[in-house]
């Protein structure tokens, strides 16, 4: 039997869905625990994987960016060279071309194994059981960065979500949210370099409503700088996003925000102090990164009123 002393794992891109993979790698390293690993991925989703151990090198999938995407991504094949495994997580017809150029011994493409509704977590998980003739359980969520320690209690509010716009709850009702727990709790809103117009939002109605106790971090972190960040936050209110599952990660109290998107399926991975809010209207989950019926009711009938309700019942 070939032993497997070097493994290639392509990554999701999506930051959250990279975190949501980490049980299943984590799983992959147990098995294999003297191997050497090729993570392949996006620098965002990337970046989520610095302190683990057994990597050895990242390689950063830009080829959209190539003039001629094929030859792309035959040359990122190429730079992985040659291993005893590979596995990748990513379902597209660009990573089914670049593994088919991959040398290595064994390969293996991610697909779903059951059309039931199941955590995402899970479905990366039981991919790699399958793969690998394994029955590990999925783990936690695993990142390896030191949480921040805060001089108070501090409420991170994340008002972006980066597949698009149906996911983004209103600046006003995360401000207003913020403006009633801030005797309590010290303010960060955190958000990615395309969410700093939204954040500002927040923060001017912060102003408006005489809070001065906050932090507008919003285009302004390292990935490692978010992870840490989130970390340490008594609470967070976020939508459903990258940041969500970094939260998950390390079990802080959240109030997580569903509208348009399927709650059983990437709701927080195993993290008891999380609390979805939704409304549960008979046209969600639609999936869409824009509302197709153009109200976007799932998200506009949830009132900062309700978010507090829940909070306040919970904390």
């Amino acid at each position: 039997m070939q032993e497997i002393k070097k493994i290639a794992i392509e990554i999701p891109n999506w930051l959250g869905d990279a975190i949501m993979a980490t049980p299943a790698i984590e799983n992959i390293i147990k098995t294999y625990p003297n191997s050497k690993i090729i993570l392949i991925g996006s620098y965002v989703s990337l970046k989520a994987f610095e302190g683990y151990k057994n990597i050895e090198k990242t390689i950063i999938n830009d080829t959209k960016k190539a003039k001629f995407r094929y030859i792309g991504l035959y040359k990122l094949a190429k730079s992985i060279g040659k291993v005893d495994l590979a596995i990748s997580f990513r379902r597209s017809i660009s990573s089914k071309i670049m593994m088919f150029f991959v040398k290595a011994y064994k390969k293996f493409n991610y697909k779903r194994l059951t059309k039931n509704t199941i955590h995402q977590a899970i479905r990366y998980n039981d991919f790699v059981n399958y793969a690998l003739h394994l029955e590990h359980k999925t783990g936690d969520l695993s990142l390896k960065f030191i949480p921040f320690l805060y001089k108070k209690p501090t409420l991170g509010i994340n008002p972006g979500a980066t597949y698009g716009s149906a996911k983004r709850w209103y600046p006003k009702e995360f401000a207003q949210v913020a403006t009633n727990l801030s005797k309590n709790y010290d303010i960060v809103i955190f958000g990615g370099p395309n969410e700093k117009e939204i954040a500002k939002d927040i923060e001017d109605e912060l102003i408006k409503n005489g809070v001065l106790n906050y932090q507008n971090l919003a285009g302004k972190t390292t990935i490692k700088e978010l992870c840490e960040k989130i970390a340490g936050l008594a609470l967070f209110l976020t939508n459903d996003s990258g940041p969500m599952h970094i939260a998950a990660a390390y079990k802080v109290t959240t109030f997580a925000i569903f509208g348009p998107t399927n709650f059983k399926e990437t709701n927080q991975w195993n993290n008891p102090n999380e609390h979805i809010i939704t409304k549960n209207l008979s046209c969600s989950p639609c999936m869409k990164r824009v509302c197709p019926l153009k109200h976007h009711n799932c998200m506009k009938s949830i009132k900062a009123s309700d978010v507090l309700k829940v909070i306040k019942e919970n904390i």
